[in-house]
């Protein structure tokens, strides 16, 4: 008897490895969520191994579901999962839907996938996941989840928390760095609009908690406070982006609302306790800075109406709504309070709040003359310090003195501190500073400072220096003005009235601007008196009913499709989610005959349009691509198109290219060993070459060429084929793309010419480019044959470190030994007359111009693609360019020497015009690569025979084309090809001469 721990482990197990098909997946997802009562009604009949009740355990058993799915069934069955209806069971195992919230397991479930997924890298499927997270499970929500229950340790539940939230605040961070630029990122998972949302949602855990207060809950709260603090979500100044979060930005008018409330008592307490339980000092002083900097400036600081001191009074209280009463005996808030007040430079209409909230006034009614002292005493030593009086600015100079004489104008006059004010040895000597101040208006800081004072202590004192408007004599009358009465005293009843009074205008202004719009013309049409028509002429001729029955529409021709009484014996062909399905599939149908399986079509056709995105999609996950590459590549080359499917050569294009892309060292080698056995036709090896060159430049991040034909190259439409034939021949010739891409190379090595780097860039400089300069990010434009990519990329291996060794060097070692079998053979039957003597080029075989050309242009690509490879000098250059004057000078197959009877050339009048050209444009890469690595130096110390070889071969057809001798295969287009690659050839090698001419040894 299995345990219910077994099978719970066992369910694990058979998520982490490849699933069989959909029904079992479907039983492996419902069980564990029936267990937990998070099985959604219509999936119950799937759940045929239901697990005993009570054997999940949440905290051990969901975080490795929650992996199996992200790694191993999330990237495989999505698709089939999406088209079955059954996404919505993977989303039940990281966020469960609003039918099952209420349950506990819900939340504790959302809990644990904030941590599984910010353990993980995340995927496109993970980001989706977190977007639904983020506002389906709140923070608020987490927090009730964790503490709701007391079934364990308070310490236990805390680590918990702290787990949690750190996992919380590292989501917009993850999800950039996963998406990197690549794709927009989601609207709430952006930076200022997550942790505004979570501000929000912190604000509410806040007010929820305030009714059932608990010191076993303070602390997570203030922990959650300091990591928004660490985030920048409390800020020294109000965000002026959209990406800056804020707190109070988002939550002040929710907090006024609450504070307004009847019973305000426990939410204000919640708050006070907040601001003195928090761990930090730092952390205690970001919020309060954030705080007072989210109160809205006064547009008239000095304006003592009482509307404006209703306004001060209000922002008072709402700031002892939130901190409560700030006194000297609060130790560290009173610090960090004096502090920020002192230490930001800000303007008199916050000083007048700042003094109305420190006097506690605006709450209780009664002004607190002890905290005033405190607060005089502070102000007094910055206001009367040389140092403040000597540098400071003049705006800095007025809101000292505004904040000391707004904190003396609470006290009653000839109070006992105001007395020991006047006569303190630290105010007399600071007006004795500021008195011999230069600056006239920051001199009539200290005289008005003294003056009030001194009227306040019934002493005399007047400077009789204040009617005029120069050296700030406006600002000291507006005082003056200003001190006459408190804003503590002020009736908040003032705004109220100032509401009523303009709210009408504003309502009244908005309906007469609607009023006002004039109503939208209508057009008409009227028909014509006459009764004619100018579309008369195209009515047709009446014609009798027809007896024929109407013709079913599309939607009835989908119902019948669908009648299960007419699909007796059809077979539906299952999406494959695993490279081994695919490989099935493609190797059970491969081959030239047609086997006798009548569903063979429908097989290759499902596996043709699922392959390339399996393919790519299956780069990032585990080993099984690596595992399956070769033998994909097997089937993918073999297939023949029996059955003439849409988008056939298309689609095995675009899955050969990914292969050669995603696993370069399995699928390249297997694909050069097979091109060169003799059992495959011209069209299956083209397919293998483009797949080489084109993955290749995939990999190199090398763009491809436009297409050289113009939109409009077809002049007559009446001359075009019938649509579905147009675009079928079209499409096969946009996938010729190997010649248009080395064009695109050959004439760029011989534009240069002699501007070359390697002439106008010292070597000290070009060398530091090559080691330092990053290469520009060049993504390819989309061909007819490449498949939509997923939203994050996967990054591909450097071409340079596969070159050689997986791609260039297995291409020409196997070319030699092609080369030296294939010429024994046709030795060995030289003597035989007719048929039996056997050609090496003949038709589809690799010898053939066609294909040989074809050859060499795709190994001048790859060459092209890894020059900056360490190896290329010494090995690919040198073995690519003796390949390349192999072919142009030596005969490879009787068929170009039996014609001809001057044996001296009859390497070069034998020879395809193709092939001689694809042979110089080889050449020609190579000599560029070689001008533009090192100047030429090692081809031309090391190689000089094989150098002045190519010289002497490109100069002797460059002479005999201009003396007109003609080539098998040319005129046209396919001479000036020639005549330009062998010129090109000349020049290169005429610059590497001139260069290296004196080092050259002559081994001959």
């Amino acid at each position: 008897m299995i345990s219910p721990h077994d099978q719970v482990r066992n369910v694990i197990y058979g998520l982490q490895r490849p699933v069989v098909d959909i029904s079992t997946l479907l039983a492996l997802l419902c069980s564990p969520l029936d267990c937990l009562g998070l099985l959604p009604p219509q999936f119950r009949r799937h759940n045929t191994a239901p697990l005993p009740r009570g054997s999940v355990n949440v905290r051990k058993h969901i975080p490795p579901l929650q992996r199996a799915l992200l790694e191993h069934i999330a990237p495989t069955w999505d698709t089939t999962l999406s088209d079955e209806g059954a996404t919505l069971l993977l989303e039940q195992y990281f966020c469960p839907d609003n039918f099952s919230f209420a349950s506990p397991a819900a939340r504790d479930v959302a809990l644990l996938a904030y941590s599984t997924m910010a353990s993980q890298p995340l995927t496109a499927y993970a980001i989706h996941l977190l977007t639904r997270l983020s506002s389906e499970y709140p923070v608020d929500r987490l927090h009730s989840a964790l503490f709701s229950s007391n079934l364990e340790q308070l310490s236990v539940r805390m680590l918990a928390w702290e787990d949690c939230v750190r996992s919380i605040m590292m989501v917009p961070g993850k999800v950039s760095n996963a998406i990197a630029g690549k794709a927009d990122v989601p609207p709430l998972l952006e930076h200022g609009t997550y942790y505004n949302n979570i501000c929000v949602r912190t604000e509410c855990l806040i007010s929820s908690l305030s009714g059932s207060f608990s010191k076993d809950t303070m602390p997570s709260i203030t922990y959650l406070l300091a990591k928004l603090v660490n985030m920048g979500a409390f800020p020294a100044v109000p965000p002026n982006s959209r990406s800056q979060p804020s707190f109070f930005h988002v939550t002040t008018p929710t907090i006024r609302a609450r504070l307004a409330a009847d019973d305000v008592s426990l939410y204000s307490t919640m708050w006070s306790t907040l601001f003195l339980g928090l761990p930090s000092s730092l952390t205690l002083q970001s919020i309060l800075t954030s705080l007072l900097a989210s109160l809205p400036p006064s547009a008239h600081a000095t304006q003592g109406t009482p509307f404006q001191r209703a306004v001060v009074k209000n922002k008072a209280k709402f700031l002892n709504g939130i901190t409560g009463s700030i006194t000297p005996e609060k130790e560290e808030l009173w610090e960090s309070t004096i502090a920020i007040i002192q230490g930001k430079d800000w303007d008199i209409g916050q000083a007048r709040v700042f003094v109305c909230w420190l006097s506690g006034g605006s709450q209780a009614g009664r002004v607190n003359e002890k905290a005033l002292d405190a607060l005089i005493e502070k102000i007094l030593t910055t206001w009367s310090s040389p140092d403040h009086i000597k540098h400071s600015l003049l705006s800095r100079h007025r809101y000292v003195t505004s904040l000391l004489l707004i904190a003396i104008s609470y006290l009653p006059p000839s109070s006992q501190s105001i007395q020991s004010l006047a006569l303190s040895p630290l105010f007399i000597s600071g007006i004795g500073f500021y008195l011999g101040h230069l600056d006239n208006s920051v001199r009539r800081c200290g005289m008005l400072a003294a003056e009030i004072v001194a009227h306040r202590a019934r002493k005399k004192l007047d400077f009789r220096d204040w009617d005029g408007d120069d050296s700030g004599k406006p600002w000291a009358r507006e005082i003056r003005e200003l001190l006459k009465q408190r804003d503590v005293d002020a009736d908040l009843g003032a705004l109220e009235a100032e509401e009523k009074e303009t709210e009408p205008s504003g309502v009244e202004d908005i309906s007469t601007s609607d009023s006002t719009q004039a109503p939208i013309p209508r057009t008409t049409f009227s028909k014509s008196a006459t009764g004619y028509d100018s579309d008369d002429s195209i009515t047709g001729y009446a014609s009798p009913p027809s007896s024929r029955s109407a013709s079913p529409t599309p939607s009835e021709l989908e119902d019948i499709e669908k009648d299960p009484t007419l699909n007796v014996g059809t077979k539906k062909v299952i999406r494959p989610v695993y490279l081994a399905q695919l490989g099935d599939l493609l190797r059970n149908t491969g081959g030239t005959k047609s086997s006798d399986d009548p569903h063979e079509a429908d097989n290759i056709e499902m596996a043709l349009n699922c392959a390339e995105e399996l393919i790519r999609k299956k780069r990032g996950y585990g080993t099984e691509l690596e595992e399956n590459a070769v033998n994909l590549t097997y089937g993918l080359l073999g297939l023949q198109d029996n059955y003439e499917l849409d988008d056939f050569d298309i689609n095995r294009q675009g899955a050969l290219n990914a292969l050669i892309a995603c696993a370069p060292k399995k699928a390249a080698p297997a694909l050069i060993e097979e091109f060169f056995k003799n059992q495959y036709s011209t069209t299956q090896r083209y397919v293998a070459l483009n797949a080489l060159a084109l993955g290749a430049r995939e990999m190199a991040s090398l763009p491809l060429p436009p297409s050289k034909v113009a939109p409009d190259r077809i002049s007559f439409p009446s001359k075009r084929l019938p649509g579905p034939l147009h675009q079928r021949y079209l499409a096969a010739e946009k996938q010729n793309l190997i010649p248009l891409i080395l064009d695109s190379i050959s004439d760029n090595a011989i534009k240069k010419g002699n501007d070359g780097p390697s002439k106008d860039i010292p070597e000290i400089v070009r060398e530091r480019r090559l080691r330092v300069q990053k290469p520009p990010v060049i993504t390819s434009p989309r061909t007819s044959f490449s498949s939509s990519q997923p939203k994050l990329s996967q990054v591909l291996a450097p071409f340079t470190q596969v070159a050689t060794e997986y791609f260039i060097a297995p291409l020409i070692n196997r070319f030699w030994l092609f080369l030296r079998d294939e010429r024994t053979r046709e030795e060995r039957t030289a003597h035989q007359p007719g048929r039996a003597r056997y050609h090496g080029a003949g038709t589809g075989l690799i010898l053939n111009p066609v294909v040989l050309a074809h050859f060499l242009r795709t190994l001048a690509i790859l060459v092209h693609a890894c020059q900056n490879a360490p190896e290329w000098l010494a090995v690919v250059a040198p073995d690519a360019l003796e390949l390349a004057v192999t072919i142009g000078t030596r005969p490879v197959s009787h068929v170009e020497t039996d014609d001809d009877d001057d044996e001296e050339h009859a390497g070069q009048r034998g020879k395809e015009a193709s092939v001689l050209t694809s042979a110089l444009e080889l050449a020609l890469v190579v000599l560029d690569g070689c001008l533009e690595n090192d100047g030429g130096r090692v081809i031309g110390l090391e190689h000089t025979t094989l150098l002045l070889g190519a010289g002497e071969w490109a100069g002797g057809i460059f002479a005999q084309l201009e003396k007109g001798l003609k080539v098998q295969g040319g005129g046209g287009i396919h001479e000036t090809k020639l005549k330009r690659a062998a010129a090109g050839v000349l020049l290169k090698v005429d610059d590497l001469t001139s260069k290296w001419r004196r080092s050259m040894l002559d081994t001959r």
